[in-house]
């Protein structure tokens, strides 16, 4: 008998798998937010409603300018998948939640270990009032954080950049 998927991996799984509708030529991430064993919403980076994604003008911005990651997102097309998945839910849905975030690479698919959400995602997970992040790294292997440490330990606050 198979040995039954952790609960932190089965949700990674499932953001894993909203992470295949990113329209994003860099990264595709994917995100839900849980909140007692219910999944409140889900989000993956693409453009906003309406506007033309980068798969689809087949350009990316911050490709083409070399631009670092985590640095000059005011040029990037895209709406980050942990801002998606916090504008289609309730702030009340969210108060002490955990958001699931996955990462791969769109030519490969693999996993992309390290990740984290920028600072401005980190700004909006405080504002919603989620209480822990969750982040894979390898298909078994994640991170928690608790988003009270993203508080006490104000990285805005050195003028690092990157994520």
């Amino acid at each position: 008998m198979a040995e039954r998927v952790s609960k932190n991996n089965y949700y990674l799984d499932i953001a894993e798998t909203v992470a295949e509708r990113s329209t994003c030529l860099r990264k595709r991430y994917g995100s839900i937010i849980v909140k007692n064993d219910v999944i409140v919403s889900t989000g993956y980076n693409g453009a906003p409603r309406g506007r033309k994604n980068c798969v689809d003008v087949g350009t990316c911005i911050r490709e083409q300018l070399a631009i670092p990651r985590g640095e000059r997102y005011e040029l990037c097309r895209s709406v980050h998948a942990e801002a998606n998945a916090i504008i289609a839910a309730a702030r009340d849905q969210m108060l002490d939640s955990t958001i699931y975030i996955a990462c791969t690479d769109p030519k490969t698919g693999e996993v992309q270990a390290g990740t984290c959400s920028c600072a401005m995602c980190k700004r909006l997970i405080i504002n919603a009032g989620i209480s822990t992040v969750v982040i894979r790294d390898t298909k078994e292997d994640y991170r928690v954080i608790s988003v009270s440490e993203w508080i006490e330990n104000d990285d805005s606050l050195n003028g690092s950049f990157g994520y």
